[in-house]
């Protein structure tokens, strides 16, 4: 018998054509193009070739073979980034220890996640997949384009400097202040730390055991290159070479925040030994201490309007963004969530409302400001010529809420057509009416709130991000 199930429906809008259409060149005419970088550009063509943007101009001639698509009266902008996420992990936390820089977000995903496409269908294109907030330093993350249903592996964006994730705050704290019954021994606390001074003592910590590695290896390899002979190589130590990697300005760290005081301390810690934090997450109370987090070079990511939802969020503001980005900031308006990851564009736009951003840099928000946060600016967040095509065309202005995409590419290729959706939906439609006509009461009935997208657990050690 067969069965229907929403990833056949995805999967089937998704395939098909799409292998030819990527071979081809694509020609977009007469778009509004939001170049996000160098203004607005007015019944403009672009063509898109070898997962290039290859000409930006107007009456461009269609390369043999190409697909041409009419965007009269329509917006073609820049693949949306989204540069906190835990979409596609099969597991978000590994909450054991206090530090789990050893675990790494890349080795659990899940290329199949019905999430994927439902955040092509919001035009986003990338995301920075990060470790849970469990941990003070928690795992290493993942940068993804969004290439539903390939394998993992082609789905990594190429490049794309590695992080990690740090958190601070009562993410880390307050379960840890939870008492469990050890047999025998009666209640003990879970695990150190259950303070913020513990929190700072356990990164202090560990970059002072990181540096004790590195000079470990310098000196080993520093004889080696002399000529000795029969030495012994230090241990190499899983917990501590991304640490180095810290150290030594190869590995980003994304640090969930929330409260100034907190920040602060991070940005001591970090300037005591030596490196710099790429970004404060989530940093509901940046706007305290823009001056501070512009010197000290950090960029900042949060959400545009979510707050009130525990004690350490309830200092947030709508205009946090507006504040740090004039104060030098890099800001950026990030999801957190599955749901929100294909509405950014709304969340970009409530910018223009709290703190007056123009139009290109609300859409700066989510496109070239995260590109630049994960150094990947060269590649992605901008319509120019020589870039990735990792592009969106909506019918109307993205930052409207009566807009949607009609098609979102990367590399060139359709990863969302509406149109096609739509065909594809009622083709299904259409088999299981007569599947259900053929075999009466056999179909299972789809059921809301299963699986991922389900309530949330009532397991007391369900680990959450914000």
């Amino acid at each position: 018998m067969k069965t229907l199930t929403t990833l056949t429906l995805i999967l089937a809008a998704t395939s098909g054509s799409l292998s030819a259409q990527s071979a081809a060149p694509t020609l977009i005419r007469n778009a509004t193009v939001l170049t996000v970088t160098n203004g607005t550009l007015a019944n403009t063509d672009v063509l898109l070739q070898d997962g290039k943007i290859a000409a930006i101009g107007s009456n461009l001639r269609a390369p043999t073979g190409a697909i041409t698509i009419d965007a009269t009266g329509k917006y073609l902008m820049p693949g949306i980034i989204d540069p906190h996420s835990h979409m596609m992990s099969d597991a978000v936390n590994e909450g054991s220890l206090s530090v789990t820089s050893m675990v790494r977000i890349a080795d659990v995903l899940d290329p199949t996640e019905r999430n994927i496409y439902l955040a092509l269908a919001g035009g986003t294109t990338t995301l920075n997949i990060l470790h849970g907030s469990a941990n003070t330093i928690g795992g290493q993350n993942a940068v993804v384009k969004l290439k539903f249903g390939a394998p993992v592996e082609e789905m990594l964006f190429p490049g794309a400097p590695p992080g990690i994730k740090f958190a601070l705050g009562e993410n880390v704290t307050r379960k840890n202040s939870r008492m469990v019954i050890i047999q025998g021994q009666g209640a003990a606390p879970q695990r150190y730390p259950s303070t913020r001074m513990g929190q700072e003592e356990v990164l202090r910590d560990a970059f002072v055991r990181a540096q004790d590695y590195r000079r470990a290896w310098a000196e080993y390899r520093a004889k080696t290159a002399k000529g000795a002979r029969n030495l012994v190589a230090p241990r190499r130590d899983l917990e501590l070479e991304p640490l180095v990697e810290v150290l030594e300005g190869t590995r980003l760290v994304h640090a969930h925040s929330y409260r100034a005081d907190e920040m602060l301390m991070l940005l001591e810690v970090a300037k005591e030994f030596g490196f710099r934090i790429a970004t404060l997450q989530h940093a509901l109370e940046a706007y305290k201490i823009a001056p501070e987090i512009a010197a000290h070079g950090a960029g900042m990511s949060t959400f545009a309007d979510m707050w009130g939802y525990k004690i350490e969020a309830y200092d947030a503001i709508p205009y946090n963004v507006a504040v740090t980005m004039r104060a030098g900031v890099l800001s950026t308006i990030n999801s957190d969530d599955d749901g929100r990851a294909r509405r950014l564009n709304i969340d970009a736009a409530k910018l223009v409302r709290y703190g007056g951003l123009t139009d290109d840099e609300a859409l700066a928000t989510i496109t070239i400001n995260g590109a630049r946060q994960l150094r990947i600016a060269d590649r992605v967040g901008s319509i120019e010529v020589g870039k990735d095509a990792d592009v969106a065309i909506w019918n109307g202005h993205p930052l409207s809420v009566y807009s949607s995409v009609d098609a979102t590419f990367i590399d060139g290729e359709v990863l969302f057509s509406r149109e096609k959706d739509a065909a594809m939906r009622e083709a299904l439609i259409a088999e299981r009416a007569e599947l259900e006509a053929a075999e009466p009461n056999t179909l299972p009935t789809p059921s809301r709130g299963a699986g991922r997208g389900g309530p949330p657990s009532t397991d007391p050690s369900a680990e959450v991000s914000r």
